[in-house]
């Protein structure tokens, strides 16, 4: 678990504001995939376009947040 607080330490540090509000994006998609309420013949348009902002801001995230994690990981053991 340290070693994942580590990584998000060093993700926030490395990060911009770019990636941060990228970060919201994707929170924001995954949330609009969970709970929203949207009319049934809307429903399916919404989750696509959810759907897709989530790959699109997961996917840059991640590989930086790995590769943070990564640092923290090699940073620890010297």
């Amino acid at each position: 678990m340290k070693r994942l607080f580590a990584g998000a330490e060093e993700f926030i540090k490395a990060s911009t504001w770019r990636d941060l509000a990228l970060l919201k994006f994707c929170l924001f998609s995954l949330g609009v995939l969970f709970g929203a309420k949207v009319p049934g013949r809307r429903r399916s348009i919404a989750g696509v376009g959810a759907a897709v902002l989530f790959i699109l801001t997961y996917i840059p995230l991640m590989i930086k947040y790995i590769a943070a994690l990564h640092r923290a990981g090699r940073s620890a053991r010297a």
